[in-house]
């Protein structure tokens, strides 16, 4: 490989070897879905996208795997002998972020980028998601006071805009125009925001809960009003990923409920013991790396589930879930990348997020 296109490149690489954790991380990082798979020696084998991983958990549910165990045997570069026209055509048929060219041996000899081709920034949106989306903004936002003695949770600003305008953002990114807030705690200073702001090319529906019902309770007053598949999201959190993937794997997989799980990375900083018989010591694992799911709080819901939420009562969409896996319904989780979901429910938290946004930190 030759060093300037080896300078150009190297952020992409991901060995083989590496933990499909560590793959998330450096897409999460560089702010890109698709890698370049090297070997030890930093020649090129193939590519693996955020898709990949995410199809390969669904099925296996092994989050330790490695970046080899994910790869397929078929992907999609481009030959040295193609025109640029016909590479570029390739690249928006599939929304490819880039296409690696190789030539008649398999060997790479130029990475070509969405940006250079389009002049735009990459989007793997095609934004014709047009479902609606249900947010759920009623909550007194406990941990973010004193703030929220004043204004409600959703209203707290990030950077230049409003939690609720940029969790409204990613949803425009995807096709989504209609929204149905629910809220309760300072409902007429959320609702006079919404009625003042000006510009807005989507549609905001409020409905309000007499008291708080829990994180699904509200959704019964939706009722006969939601008739297709929608989206409900908590109001202090941000997805940075593709919302058409994520339905169109509740829709191929017939699920009722689809939850967003995050891969989350937990290191111990301590030796954990594993002990066998008469409690004898079998093994010491110094300071591991633990790997699981946690539940991001977005979730795609099919309608005929609003029947299933009692009126007037306190009910979390935890109790939805339990309703449908004892009946034998079909409960499914997507997987996103740690960093991909941002949580702004605490300071802390709220601090990164502002972060990771580009803005100056609150506190």
């Amino acid at each position: 490989m030759k060093q300037e296109l080896y300078q150009k490149i190297k952020h992409l690489f991901i060995n083989d070897l590496e933990p499909i954790s560590e793959a998330l991380k450096l897409m999460d990082s560089i702010d890109k879905k698709l890698l370049l798979v090297v070997d030890q020696l930093n020649n090129y084998k193939s590519i693996i996208s955020v898709g990949d991983i995410q199809r390969y958990l669904i099925k296996t549910q092994n989050l330790d795997a490695s970046v080899k165990d994910v790869l397929r045997a078929n992907i999609r570069v481009a030959k040295s002998s193609q025109k640029i026209e016909e590479i570029k055509s390739e690249m928006l048929k599939f929304r490819m972020e880039f296409m690696p060219i190789v030539n008649d041996n398999n060997v790479l000899i130029d990475v070509v980028f969405w940006e250079d081709l389009f002049n735009e920034k990459y989007k793997s949106n095609k934004g014709k998601l047009e479902i609606p989306v249900i947010i759920m903004a009623g909550g007194k936002g406990t941990r973010l006071k004193p703030i929220t003695n004043v204004i409600p949770k959703p209203l707290i600003p990030l950077g230049d805009k409003t939690i609720l305008e940029r969790i409204i953002d990613r949803f425009l990114i995807s096709g989504s125009k209609h929204f149905y807030l629910s809220v309760n705690y300072k409902s007429e200073m959320i609702q006079n925001y919404f009625s003042e702001l000006k510009g807005k090319s989507y549609n905001v529906n409020f409905f309000e809960e007499e008291k708080p019902s829990g994180t699904a309770g509200s959704l019964s007053l939706l009722t006969n009003k939601i008739k297709s598949t929608f989206f409900v999201s908590n109001c202090d959190i941000l997805i940075d990923q593709d919302f058409e993937t994520m339905y169109q794997y509740h829709v191929e997989n017939k699920n009722e409920l689809t939850l967003i799980g995050a891969l989350k990375t937990s290191n111990i900083p301590y030796g954990i013991l594993e002990v066998g018989k008469d409690n004898l010591l079998k093994e010491i694992k110094e300071k591991p790396e633990l790997n699981f799911m946690v539940n991001t709080g977005v979730y795609i819901i099919e309608p005929h589930l609003l029947n299933e939420i009692p009126k007037n009562t306190f009910f979390h969409i935890t109790d939805l879930m339990e309703k449908i896996i004892k009946r034998k319904g079909r409960v499914g989780v997507f997987p996103i990348g740690e960093n991909s979901w941002m949580d702004v429910g605490n300071w802390s938290e709220y601090n990164e997020t502002l972060k990771k946004l580009g803005e100056t930190p609150f506190i």
